[in-house]
């Protein structure tokens, strides 16, 4: 099979949608709350959503459906992105793919409805098809159960930890109740839909004829200033920080570029991987960019009210060039984050 040639860039954009349409049944592209896993079988561990820097468990940041046309064994294919968001660490990030032929043990031949199903409850789904139980807190693999009910699952001790003293403690003698009721841990992220449109060519004057603080304003005060700050320590219009203000200026608030083989746009000239830096897949493959994630999502976040918050300023999200199949499990994939920061 041929790697990936790049086509056109498209554009994720975070809306707000009913929780059906977030669900895995659904194939969403999408950010916080739960995964919404692909397949249901070979899901990663608690070791391998474990931040590597701190040993925390991680927190789910987003996923994207991505299937690839043509490819038989890659009709269902999803990307998912996991973050530290523990601090003082907060650095942590994990990726992983998974893809799933059309005829498979989970889903349905058919494509999913577009309607709203007819049950109208808001119950969180705690174990999957496969019967593999998920997490009360993350929605991850839950291996560890509760040693006096033997309902609640859980990824790791501290999560265990969190849910007895946010409500488990007191509902652990009522089993039958305390599956629909999930308290807010403060540990998830909000919750939204990644809307996906084409990106228009962009001509080089626009940022010219566009007011600095209009392309910037939708991308909040604190980033802002810490772009103004960057913007000091460049000089010239050919710079790199100035070639991304180009590329973002029709659309400021995406959150998001996918194209499978593209150039990612950085932010500063700092930091950049070279091609040594990125590790082939396994399989022997190159791994390409897959999509970049946007510094506008933290607007989206509401991390701060953890204290130390989670910050980037580009994560590049580079996956296998051959896509190599991997049966219903799910392999690691690489990421590579570039601070705002690092040129101040």
């Amino acid at each position: 099979m041929a790697a990936a040639r790049a086509g056109p860039v498209e554009l994720g954009f975070a809306e707000s949608a009913p929780a059906w349409r977030l669900r895995s049944e659904q194939f969403p592209s999408k950010v916080g709350g739960r995964p919404a896993w692909l397949g249901a079988a070979g899901l990663p561990g608690p070791p391998a959503l474990a931040c590597t820097l701190c040993g925390r468990p991680l927190s789910f940041l987003l996923q994207v459906y991505a299937p690839l046309p043509g490819r038989a064994d890659a009709f269902h294919r999803g990307i998912f992105l996991f973050c530290c968001r523990e601090p003082p660490c907060c650095a942590g990030l994990r990726v992983f793919r998974n893809q799933l032929p059309r005829k498979n043990d989970f889903y349905s031949y058919e494509p999913p409805s577009e309607n709203p199903p007819p049950e109208t409850g808001e119950s969180v789904c705690l174990q999957l098809k496969s019967g593999a139980h998920l997490c009360r807190v993350c929605g991850c693999l839950g291996p560890k159960t509760c040693s006096r009910c033997h309902k609640a699952y859980y990824c790791s001790k501290e999560h265990q930890t969190l849910d007895w003293r946010l409500g488990h403690k007191q509902t652990c003698a009522q089993p039958d109740h305390f599956d629909h009721i999930i308290p807010d841990h403060n540990f998830l992220f909000p919750e939204f839909e990644i809307l996906i449109e084409t990106e228009e060519e962009i001509m080089p004057e626009v940022v010219e004829k566009e007011d600095y603080s209009e392309i910037t304003g939708s991308m909040g005060e604190a980033l802002e200033e810490e772009l103004d700050s960057m913007a000091k320590h460049e000089s010239g219009e050919d710079t790199i920080f100035q070639k991304f203000k180009t590329q973002i200026a029709l659309e400021p608030e995406q959150i998001l570029r996918y194209g499978r083989g593209i150039a990612p746009i950085w932010i500063s000239g700092e930091n950049i991987p070279q091609e040594k830096d990125i590790p082939d897949c396994p399989c022997g493959a190159k791994r390409i960019l897959e999509f970049q994630v946007m510094p506008q999502l933290l607007n989206y976040l509401k991390a701060d009210r953890l204290g130390k918050s989670i910050d980037w300023g580009i994560l590049a999200v580079f996956t296998c060039a051959e896509s190599c199949s991997l049966g219903t499990g799910y392999t690691e994939e690489f990421v590579w984050k570039q601070d705002v920061t690092d040129t101040l």
